[in-house]
């Protein structure tokens, strides 16, 4: 459903009127709030990113520069030191300012812009955000390299080379033979689905590009839906707040791209000999024996506490992560490509926004640099490409498994050398190509991938038709077919000696489908039966050696910063499909560890029954400021902020909890998009809150019901079905929640977004607009007065109760106005509501799925209107209402005297209830079902 745009707080609207944000550049949103800009060259656009960004995410935004600089602790408290201490040690600041000065000058130009953009819009998206009140911080100063330096932090962890240590310790503990035994894509890794679709697999003839990033899903959501627009370019995409253009998801109107991650290894990890100086200095041991390193202290800032202090040492290899005080434990460095080559990669970014072609997109990756991505790319002439791009050091293979010796120069990076990239076309035989993390085009780069079982799947989905189109995707997005429970599954089939309860389990749990559905019991019962092996396994002396809760390497000889690499139990159930495959325990011995689970389970169930899947299946989104900042837009509803979700971490639907650890999920599709390459306006995304990180804000959270269900919002490309808008300052007092406001020009209703568009053979095109109040009042006055309105039940208002009325369903998240406009022409009004949210719920047993509906005709209906007019309409609105899979019987209640009306209705399919008493009226109930019209 859609939301107005920048609806101040529920029951006000914006003042409207014309503006723009400077004389250069314009600011437009959809009716998502999502940000429209266009200006008069490319270095103004960017400054005008900046500047939006800045109104929209300032919490955000200062969120990230804390975090590049290490200074979160300053007002986070110390929960944030150990992040802070790690930056400083990685020298993320200083790598972005070096690589920042090796940018093309015209690059270093459009970067500075876009701080500058976001330094011009800072103190007033500030003042609209309530978190900087609550920790009583004040925005800072963005320098030229501080987007650099986000996208450092951002990604310095995606290559996983805490997983380096987790290895090292398996092959002291458990054997060198042993040390990818837990391979898998480990819970500290982020990945991807995508797909691509050549014409020959689409209902146009045109490529179509889809797909849904991986990744820790923060609130606000670390992608923002954005339109960049000057005479140069044109393009939508999925930017990251605090870094200019578009990097990983965009559509020129040319040519598409979209990324994965290729779970490459560039990283390395080296054991450091130090030793401190007589003057206090520090000398490490290289392959040509001692030498002075890097050394110098700086002081972290900790909110009610005393300050730390960490010296910051830097190798001939890189930066000391580890340890680092000389002679008092393992010390190791770090090496990654920016800081040995200065170079990010950032001269791509302009690229892409100029890009009309697949060969230009292929060209501009050549100097990508980090994260190292695996590349789908379409344009609109049918070329394809699927390709790597990245930095991949050419250097032994021991290097990406393990802690190398850092004096020995074997393990030397070879100076300037990278390795060859793979890339191909995407247009195969098949007219389809995947790429979901696992052991594919990128094989030769890494060492553990994603289980092959998401890419298969979405292989398989893909090549049961070759009439795609943009809404069908939902159907490939939203898959929640668990194929790595099949291991599991056969041992429980073939486990002896089960009990009668144990049985009844085995029994369900054989028939049941393997799909992870919010509503299936079925798959809480296997959830716990996963968790309970999760925990034999733990248990089992074969792995005690590395699950031992007295092991101390785990809690002090690493920073708590890499835990999640290094706690034993995540690791066994992300693992566990190879761990129940391999010979770690003799066959026997796992299928009487499946038994005694099989067992236990079923004792648990008889006691309490499971819970759907999607009750205990929440996400838990990271957010920087917890329970510190309540969201209006929610109230105190839990589930609008933890909504219960389908799938798990090997299905399409990758919403990944911690196996044996918790239900709950943190990492899972952080965006969802579809190019079409036949008709931009027909792409569609989503990404699971808003386009707004100001909590109250109408855009803050208005996605997610989209989100949960696997709906998308369609890309306006037309302006003139936008809204322009004049940000301006507000103010508030700190306990005060500020909103989003904007000023915004009247639309009349033919240039309005439709959230429904239908043609009806002999009767036109009937496109569903949103009530604009203030703008429709006049209109809607006019019909709801005459003497054939009468039911409707406004007769004696004035116009401006009449827009009152309408102001405040326009403030309800649970009802909704639509004109319904006739080859452009007003033909109706037309609301929905939820019943459960409304009086007419507390005079029916509601039923899961019902959605009600008013409906009042023009005028015009009786004066040369064609045969079966208002029919032709209801066919409109019904068919908007079932669009949604959720809605399954829609309700209407009509003034039981409304003989005409109710006759309508049964001849359109509606069966017809009991009368019932409201204060107003006496209305008869009529509900129509999915099942009868062969929707169900």
């Amino acid at each position: 459903m859609t939301a107005d745009v920048d609806r101040e707080r529920p029951g006000a609207r914006p003042d409207r009127g014309a503006g723009e944000v400077s004389g250069n550049y314009e600011l437009f949103r959809d009716d998502w709030g999502i940000p429209h800009l266009r200006a008069v060259d490319a270095l103004t656009l960017a400054r005008a990113q900046g500047h939006a960004t800045a109104l929209d995410r300032a919490w955000q935004l200062e969120t990230e520069r804390h975090r590049v600089l290490g200074t979160s602790a300053s007002h986070l408290g110390a929960e944030a030191v150990d992040w802070d201490r790690f930056v400083r040690r990685a020298r993320i600041a200083d790598t972005a300012r070096r690589c920042f000065d090796r940018l093309a000058p015209e690059t270093a130009a459009w970067v500075t812009a876009y701080a500058d953009g976001v330094n011009e819009g800072l103190a007033e998206g500030a003042e609209r955000a309530p978190e900087f009140a609550a920790v009583g911080l004040a925005p800072g100063r963005w320098e030229p390299w501080t987007p650099l330096g986000v996208w450092l932090s951002t990604h310095i962890l995606f290559a996983g080379f805490p997983t380096k240590l987790w290895r090292e310790e398996v092959a002291r503990r458990l054997g060198e033979d042993r040390m990818s035994l837990f391979a898998t894509d480990g819970p500290g890794t982020a990945g991807s689905n995508g797909w691509l679709l050549t014409g020959a697999r689409t209902a146009t003839g045109a490529p179509l590009l889809a797909g849904d990033p991986h990744r820790f899903i923060e609130d606000p959501g670390v992608y923002q839906q954005i339109r960049l627009a000057c005479p140069e370019f044109d393009v939508v995409g999925l930017a990251v707040p605090g870094i200019p253009g578009i990097a990983h998801f965009g559509h020129t109107g040319h040519v598409a791209w979209a990324i994965t991650n290729a779970m490459a290894d560039y990283q390395d990890l080296y054991r450091e000999r130090l030793r401190r100086t007589p003057d206090g200095g520090v000398e490490a041991l290289g392959p040509d024996g001692w030498y002075r390193a890097h050394a110098h202290t700086e002081t972290i800032e900790v909110a009610g506490a005393d300050p730390e202090q960490v010296e910051v040492i830097e190798t001939d290899r890189g930066p000391v992560i580890i340890g680092g005080d000389p002679g008092a434990g393992e010390t190791i460095s770090l090496r990654y490509p920016p800081r040995v080559t200065g170079e990010l990669g950032f001269d791509v970014l302009p690229a892409l926004l100029r890009a009309r072609t697949v060969a230009d997109v292929d060209t501009a990756l050549d100097r990508w640099v980090e994260p190292v991505n695996v590349v789908l790319a379409a344009d609109t002439a049918g070329s394809t490409l699927h390709r790597v791009a990245g930095h991949v050091p050419v250097r032994p293979y021991a290097n990406r498994l393990r802690v190398v010796p850092a004096e020995d120069p074997a393990y030397a990076w070879r100076d300037g050398e990278t390795v060859p990239l793979p890339r191909t076309e995407a247009d195969g035989p098949a007219g389809i190509a995947v790429m979901a993390n696992e052991r594919g085009l990128a094989a030769p780069l890494g060492v553990e991938f994603a289980p092959p079982h998401r890419a298969r799947r979405i292989r398989e989905l893909l090549g049961a038709d070759t009439d795609w189109t943009p809404d069908a995707q939902a159907a490939v997005h939203t898959d929640t077919l668990l194929a790595s429970a099949r291991q599991l599954l056969s041992l429980l089939a073939w486990s002896p000696a089960l009990g009668p309860a144990a049985e009844r389990l085995r029994d369900r749990l054989l028939r049941w489908d393997r799909h992870m559905d919010a509503d299936s019991t079925d798959a809480t019962l296997y959830a716990r039966l996963r968790t309970d092996v999760v925990h034999r396994l733990a248990a089992h002396p074969a792995l005690k050696a590395v699950t031992g809760a007295d092991d101390p390497w785990r809690s002090a000889a690493y920073p708590a910063l890499f835990r999640p690499w290094l706690a034993a139990v995540p690791r066994i159930g992300y693992a566990l499909e190879s761990l129940l495959t391999v010979g770690l325990l003799p066959y026997e011995d796992r299928l009487a560890l499946v038994a005694a689970s099989a067992e236990a389970v079923a004792a648990a169930a008889d006691e309490t029954p499971p819970a759907p899947w999607g009750e205990l299946h929440r996400l838990s989104p990271w957010q920087a400021l917890p329970d510190r900042t309540p969201d209006a837009s929610v109230g105190s509803d839990a589930q609008a902020i933890r909504p219960g979700v389908a799938g798990d971490h090997d299905c399409v639907l990758s919403t990944s909890s911690v196996p044996g650890v918790t239900d709950l999920f943190a990492r899972g599709p952080a965006a969802r998009y579809v190019w079409d390459l036949a008709r931009r306006e027909d792409s569609r995304w989503a990404v699971p809150f808003g386009a707004s990180g100001v909590p109250g804000s109408a855009h803050h959270r208005d996605q997610t019901p989209l989100w949960v269900r696997g709906a998308l919002a369609p890309v306006v490309t037309d302006w003139n079905l936008l809204h322009r808008t004049t940000p301006h300052r507000t103010t508030h007092r700190p306990e005060e929640t500020p909103a989003m406001t904007a000023a915004t020009e009247p639309v009349a209703p033919a240039l309005r977004p439709a959230v429904h568009e239908q043609k009806i053979e002999g009767f036109g095109t009937v496109r569903l607009v949103p009530v604009d109040p203030a703008a429709d009042a006049e209109l809607l006055h006019g019909w709801v007065t005459e003497e054939r309105a009468r039911f409707w039940g406004m007769a004696d208002h004035t116009r401006e109760q009449v827009r009152e009325i309408y102001e405040f369903v326009d403030s309800l998240p649970t009802h909704h106005a639509y004109l319904a406009l006739r080859d452009g022409v007003p033909a109706a009004l037309f609301q929905t509501y939820e019943p459960d949210a409304d009086p007419v719920g507390e005079c029916y047993d509601v039923r899961p799925g019902d959605f009600g509906i008013h409906l009042l005709i023009a005028p015009a209906e009786g004066e040369g209107a064609v045969k079966g007019y208002t029919e032709a309409l209801l066919t409109a609105f019904i068919a908007y209402v079932f669009s949604d899979p959720a809605h399954l019987r829609v309700v209407v209640e009509p003034d039981a005297r409304n003989e005409k009306a109710l006759a309508r209705m049964v001849r359109v399919g509606f069966e017809l209830g009991p009368e019932i008493k409201k204060p107003e009226k006496t209305a008869r109930l009529a509900f129509l079902t999915r099942a009868a019209l062969g929707l169900a």
